[in-house]
């Protein structure tokens, strides 16, 4: 097997000359979606790397002389380049399927052009990217092929339900609650929410995404996975109200960061476990949590006084002195809907009798 780099020219070149096999037979067909195309082009015009193609030599055909290749992993990204940049050299093009454009939400600048339309400096960072190819000889015979193109799709972990989500959807939702997350890493671990291998397994993006559809739905949520499914389809591609909820999230992250970013370990409400409802509530009290996300609103910051009644809550639910209902609410990491607005009604009785 050997490891070498192809440029995006070199595709094109071959599947002009016939010489590239897109799709043997144990390859998995088209189906990626719009958005997954859009993204991968973007990818492409940054320069950013992606997974590595997997390419088996074949034998050279003994009347045009050219070497064949045959594309063992990798057919869905070598698909949607040959589609944006010469669709007409695809075989099986599909006016219905195949079509598409960089988003908006990806590259502003690239949105809704086609290849032909770019400038000639973006059609040629296109062309000269490279992509890292594994070649495997032409002596592996199919059995040896259709295993190592089974242990690559079998041998990864199981994906979790912010992983599923991650790879089906690129447009708004998705691009707004990956960003807001992104920005707050440096938060996240210095106040102890998330470690490496939770951010590794995206917690850190289903949390944000959470918070921000509850900011939408104007309430506390329960069953996660459902919500999240819902609001990741349905604002796919729009997204009324994302700016605002953009500056509203960054607003309460910069307040609690403020006020308790260095109470790390002794303040409950900074824990995974917490994270959401304290997230909600000084939400709440910043902004309304009933108030429309489609509307500009000023923040109204924490007094000193609610500061300390925090402080307080957190202590008497450590020290088991709140009530039975909330210390359970703290005890783990749980999407129940009642054991959330438990916690939430506790948080505001305590600032309401402070």
């Amino acid at each position: 097997m050997q490891k070498t780099v192809f440029k995006v020219s070199d595709f094109i070149a071959w599947q002009k000359a016939k010489t590239l096999k897109l799709a043997p037979e144990f390859q998995r067909r088209a189906v990626w979606r719009p958005g997954a195309k859009s993204f991968l082009i973007d990818t492409i015009v940054r320069d950013l790397p992606i997974p590595i193609i997997f390419l088996r030599d074949r034998r050279s055909d003994t009347r045009t002389l050219e070497p064949q290749r045959e594309v063992v992993d990798g057919q869905q990204r070598l698909r949607t380049v040959i589609t944006y940049i010469t669709p007409e050299l695809l075989e099986n093009y599909d006016e219905a399927r195949d079509p598409f454009t960089v988003k908006q939400v990806h590259n502003p600048e690239l949105a809704g052009k086609t290849f032909a339309e770019l400038d000639d400096a973006k059609r040629q960072a296109i062309l000269d990217y490279e992509f890292s190819v594994y070649v495997l000889p032409s002596n592996m015979d199919d059995r040896e092929v259709i295993q190592i193109f089974r242990r690559m799709n079998s041998t990864n972990y199981a994906l979790n339900k912010q992983e599923l989500r991650n790879a089906e959807y690129y447009g708004e939702f998705k691009t707004c609650v990956y960003e807001l997350a992104a920005e707050q890493l440096h938060r996240w671990r210095r106040w102890g929410t998330f470690g490496d291998g939770e951010i590794s397994r995206m917690a850190e993006v289903e949390l944000t995404s959470e918070c921000v559809f509850s900011f939408i739905e104007q309430k506390i949520g329960g069953r996660l996975t459902k919500r999240l499914d819902v609001a990741y389809k349905q604002y796919d591609d729009k997204f009324p109200g994302r700016a605002n909820i953009e500056a509203r999230f960054r607003s309460v992250f910069e307040e609690i960061d403020k006020n308790f970013g260095g109470e790390a370990g002794s303040l409950l409400f900074l824990e995974r476990r917490a994270m959401y409802v304290f997230i909600l509530f000084i939400y709440d009290k910043m902004f309304g949590l009933h108030t429309t996300i489609t509307k500009r609103k000023k923040p109204h910051h924490l007094s000193d006084r609610e500061l300390v009644a925090i402080r307080k809550a957190s202590e008497k639910i450590v020290k088991l002195k709140a009530p039975k209902a909330v210390v359970g609410a703290t005890q783990k990491h749980t999407n129940d809907l009642k054991e959330r607005q438990a916690l939430f009604k506790f948080l505001k009785d305590q600032l309401a009798h402070a």
